[in-house]
């Protein structure tokens, strides 16, 4: 029999990755939900037989009708967009959380029929870091998990799945190394030591789809259970000469002060400083559950290492 996976932001990078675990694979028939129908992204993923639906995530009814009769859901939101419309941390955590409740609300509705929620989402900085760190793009999530935790016949069919750092993050001027032809060398800046660690999934359209494959290959073992994708540990210091390698180019980190970043940036600024000075401060617990909550990893799920791209091959692809 073949099931019905319903993707949500199956355009977007995560999207694109969770797509491909599925698609042309005679067991599924994938579904892809989306607010314009029209769009070349659309329509792209139509010309792969992919069924599109329209829905949009700040209307419950029409999440409802999308999901309605899925075995397999992927959903996500995008706190960036919210972000850069309404200019507020604040606003952009409200309408996050009010989309990832509107999912949960109607995932549940289809309980019947649902056997795999997969639920994109990240730790609790908040709670990680006793009080110290609030990280509004990762908040917003975690009271999103706290709903889904409260409705129990949901969880038991939940996989938490927090997303790492994205290779592409060096697109963003915020963190895209500058050319100062004088020294002869990229420069970044940036209030974090090189030495603050960080996990990467890399390239995010590729890489999230062995973890996807392996949460529904694991059968009951993922469901109610926090998967963390990653496929690498490292630091801002050597992500950084990793991407210059690539580019047979010098590179060096600088350390700068949060409110001189936030100046810089603006809102940005606010946003990824706190995320930094976080990840900066608690170190090696920044991808651990602050309730103690086992977190699965690839080898949990016994994905290879050799099913991923490495972060230099991406690097290499990477262009701006």
């Amino acid at each position: 029999m073949t099931k019905l996976v319903t993707i949500v932001g199956a355009t977007g990078s995560q999207g694109k990755g969770v797509v491909a675990a599925f698609i042309n694979h005679p067991a599924y028939h994938v579904r892809a939900i989306t607010r314009n129908l029209e769009s070349q992204s659309a329509k792209a993923l139509s010309a792969q037989g992919v069924e599109l639906v329209r829905a949009d995530l700040n209307d419950p009814q029409s999440v409802k009708a999308a999901f309605a009769g899925s075995n397999i859901i992927f959903a996500v939101t995008n706190f960036m967009e919210p972000f850069e419309v309404h200019q507020s941390p604040v606003k952009a955590v409200e309408t996050e959380l009010q989309q990832g409740i509107n999912m949960a609300e109607a995932a549940a509705s289809t309980i019947d029929t649902l056997e795999h929620y997969i639920w994109s989402t990240l730790p609790d900085s908040l709670a990680i870091s006793r009080g110290k760190h609030a990280v509004p793009h990762f908040n917003g999530k975690n009271k999103i998990d706290e709903h889904i935790r409260s409705l129990p016949v949901l969880e038991a069919k939940t996989t938490f799945l927090w997303i790492t750092w994205y290779h592409n993050n060096y697109i963003f001027p915020i963190f895209t190394p500058l050319y100062v032809s004088t020294a002869q060398k990229y420069i970044q800046l940036g209030p974090y030591q090189a030495e603050t660690p960080v996990w990467t999934l890399g390239d995010v359209t590729k890489n999230i789809t062995p973890f996807i494959r392996g949460i529904i290959a694991s059968g009951d073992k993922a469901k109610g259970e926090i998967v963390v994708a990653h496929t690498e540990e490292t630091t801002m210091g050597e992500l950084l000469q990793t991407w210059a390698g690539t580019k047979g180019a010098k590179a060096q980190l600088i350390q700068i002060g949060g409110k001189e970043y936030r100046e810089l940036w603006g809102l940005w600024g606010e946003e990824m400083a706190t995320m930094m000075e976080f990840w900066s401060d608690v170190k090696d617990k920044s991808w651990t559950d602050a309730e103690g909550r086992k977190v699965l990893t690839r080898k949990d799920l016994g994905i290879e290492v050799g099913e991923f791209e490495t972060l230099v091959k991406g690097f290499e692809n990477l262009q701006f």
